[in-house]
């Protein structure tokens, strides 16, 4: 009878790891799908950088597209709110201080990142009031393409340079936990330095045309994969946890 309590408080103890894990890797996936179709589905498919005619006359033919794909950028803001949460949970066996830091910055993240998608709505709101707007023809075009850079630059060049700072102290807390493979933890810091040298690169540099965080993000997309194992494979005991 002893041995009840122990052995009753170590397979939920795995259950609600599992939970978390299962939160964070549904999470991680579905902004992996929603996050490209908003850029590359619509953003890049409607705007055309040097022809500002043509963006406004896109985003008028298809303004229905262009708010599912805000919408869409909204509800990973909203993930990523619950994924900070989660992999705080997760990862703070390893060291509390980091992993809270580490979610802190997940969520200034999403504070930035939601700031600037208000760009995006105010086009939504210029464009769908066209006919009645005050603004018309080059001035429209003009505020639309303002709207869009202010987007672009509260994205790319602040709210991912946080991103960044996020997935290196992430990296560093799967490296260290016994829970995760170690190079995963490297994969993942090196996605930090890819957004990191993107946010940078287009603050500094004129006509910034690279695109690292494209070619870096690898580590991103195996941590999806292997919360998901862990949720098939279990953890260890928390006491366990706590001892690694």
């Amino acid at each position: 009878m002893t041995n009840h309590p122990t052995t009753s408080k170590r397979p939920s103890a795995d259950i609600s790891q599992r939970k978390v894990a299962l939160t964070a890797a549904i999470g991680l996936l579905v902004m992996a799908l929603l996050a490209p179709f908003a850029l590359f589905g619509v953003l890049q498919t409607l705007v055309v950088p040097t022809d500002a005619a043509a963006t406004v006359q896109n985003i008028i033919a298809s303004e229905g597209l262009f708010r599912i794909g805000i919408v869409a950028f909204l509800i990973v803001i909203m993930l990523d709110v619950v994924v900070a949460w989660a992999l705080y949970i997760l990862l703070r066996p390893v060291n509390r201080t980091l992993a809270l830091l580490t979610a802190w910055l997940r969520l200034v993240f999403s504070a930035v990142f939601g700031y600037a998608l208000v760009n995006l709505l105010d086009v939504a709101q210029l464009v769908g009031g066209a006919e009645q707007s005050a603004l018309q023809g080059e001035p429209l075009q003009a505020q639309v393409m303002s709207s869009i850079a202010s987007f672009d630059n509260g994205w790319t060049g602040i709210a991912l340079a946080i991103f960044g700072l996020h997935l290196f102290g992430l990296g560093y807390l799967l490296f260290r936990s016994a829970h995760f493979p170690r190079f995963l933890g490297v994969l993942v810091a090196i996605a930090g330095g890819g957004y990191l040298a993107d946010s940078f690169g287009m603050i500094l540099v004129p006509d910034y045309a690279l695109s690292i965080g494209a070619f870096t993000f690898v580590g991103e997309a195996l941590l999806i994969v292997w919360l998901f194992w862990r949720v098939i494979k279990g953890f260890p005991s928390e006491s366990e946890s706590l001892g690694a």
